[in-house]
């Protein structure tokens, strides 16, 4: 199949936008702890999600992944694992910055390493500088982070200009410097999901030998990848449990909550936020397809600008920059402007590849 980057281009904003609106049902979960409801979603997202997609998407889905050497599983698993703490440490971001400031400080770093470790663990990347359409590629990275730091410096002004009673009005939690502590981590070991994916590079091609559509032949490598992720996440989320004793919330929302609180529609949220949540990747995986095997790395920086880019415009839409000045708004307005150049440059290096 030839790629078509324009279409892989438009597959990666589909991603960016259901990553980006996964975190809006969760804001109107009531009566239930940080650990509760995201262990809740986390089913739906890591495991639940995964498996029915992939059985539904690819052929043989079993065979395809007990001949799968143990070595590639391994590793698939290994760096979900690590990822776990990315996705565990992302929660605390979004409380502490907010959806739009979060997401851009944390995805910042998880696209500068997602996008550049993978060609230069492959010895790719000195190659990368004497084709025209590697430059092209590069320079939309490099326009990616300039967006992010847009993003970053938004946060900081708006800091500056907003008293603290108006930051916790719509961030009630929020925290600059603890916020970005925790976003550094994040970021850094959100990268490594991209890992995982390229080292479930022998999975896809099992897949693709049993019938599966190039479009989905990276399906069952995310239910590796997202196995490792969960255990992570189900650890941590236990602890907090027996921590918080909040065990019970799983079964009865606590007294003294809203009335509003419901334990069927908490479930429903939970399970609406946590399929969302996959969608990003299940929209990745085919954008990847499109982009060429020469430079399918550059999907992760388009995957993540495309986030970026959606998360400020639900930023918006919350009013989580309600109140700024002019010049906070001028660099929101900069940060979706360049994010938006960064995906056509990277898309028009990938067409040029294809030429």
């Amino acid at each position: 199949m030839q790629p078509n980057p324009i279409l892989g281009v438009f597959l990666h904003w589909l991603g960016g936008l259901a990553s980006a609106s996964f975190y809006v049902p969760y804001r109107k979960v009531q009566g239930w702890s940080w650990e509760t409801y995201w262990l809740a979603g986390g089913i739906v997202s890591w495991i639940i999600a995964p498996w029915v997609m992939a059985s539904l998407f690819s052929k043989d889905l079993l065979a395809v992944l007990g001949q799968a050497p143990g070595s590639v599983l391994w590793w698939c698993f290994f760096f979900g694992l690590l990822w776990g703490f990315g996705g565990l440490t992302f929660g605390l971001t979004m409380r502490y910055l907010g959806l739009s400031l979060g997401m851009a400080v944390a995805l910042g770093y998880t696209a500068v390493f997602g996008t550049l470790i993978p060609p230069i663990f492959r010895g790719q990347f000195g190659s990368l500088l004497h084709q025209r359409s590697g430059i092209v590629i590069l320079t939309g990275v490099g326009v990616c982070v300039l967006g992010i730091v847009f993003a970053g410096l938004a946060g900081v002004s708006k800091e500056r200009e907003l008293s603290v009673e108006q930051q916790k009005a719509d961030i009630p939690e929020f925290n600059l410097r603890l916020g970005l502590a925790v976003a550094t981590f994040c970021g850094i070991m959100s990268a490594c999901f991209a890992f995982g994916l390229a080292a479930g590079d022998p999975i896809k091609l099992l897949s693709l030998e049993h019938g599966t559509s190039v479009m989905f032949q990276g399906l069952p490598v995310l239910i590796v990848v997202l196995t490792g992720g969960f255990t992570t996440n189900f650890i941590w989320c236990m602890i907090l449990n027996i921590r918080n004793k909040s065990f019970g919330e799983y079964l009865k929302i606590p007294a003294g909550q809203p009335a509003a609180s419901s334990l069927p529609i908490n479930y429903v949220l939970c399970a609406v936020a946590g399929f969302t949540w996959y969608l990003q990747f299940f929209f990745y995986s085919m954008g990847e397809t499109q982009m060429g095997k020469k430079y399918g790395f550059s999907s992760w920086t388009l995957h993540m600008a495309s986030i970026i880019i959606f998360s400020t415009l639900w930023g918006i839409a919350l009013h989580e920059w309600r109140g700024v000045g002019r010049r906070t708004k001028t660099l929101v307005f900069l940060t979706l402007l360049v994010l938006v150049s960064s995906t056509a440059i990277v898309g028009y290096g990938n067409l040029l590849s294809t030429r």
